[in-house]
């Protein structure tokens, strides 16, 4: 059973996860008339990531984050903004993917060094 007290945690946590795994993009994207200068990503499940090699997604290979970028995205990219996309932006976005890919301990290895 959920009481009020643990809701209001789980939303904020829910909230902090999701301004952490917020990308601020250099280069706006224009959409017809909607301009497009935040993107928000989402943890892929194990179907999100079929077709992409994880090593390939770790090295932040263009191909593998334009594969899984869409997917998980939140505007969806479209295949012709990801090829347009600011290479700053890219590895923004590929480095809150590669974080998705690391357990907490290996995070925390990251964070210590």
């Amino acid at each position: 059973m959920t009481t009020p007290n643990t809701a209001t945690t789980e939303a904020s946590s829910t909230n902090d996860k999701a301004a952490e795994n917020t990308v601020t993009l250099e280069t706006p994207i224009k959409r017809g008339a909607l301009t497009i200068d935040k993107v928000t990503l989402r943890k892929p499940t194990s179907g999100e990531l079929r077709g992409v090699s994880l090593t390939e997604l770790l090295q932040m290979k263009v191909d593998a984050l334009q594969a899984v970028l869409p997917r998980i995205t939140q505007p969806m990219l479209h295949k012709q903004e990801m090829a347009s996309l600011d290479p700053a932006d890219l590895v923004n976005l590929g480095s809150v993917v590669i974080g998705f890919l690391l357990t907490k301990e290996q995070k925390s290895d990251f964070q210590t060094a």
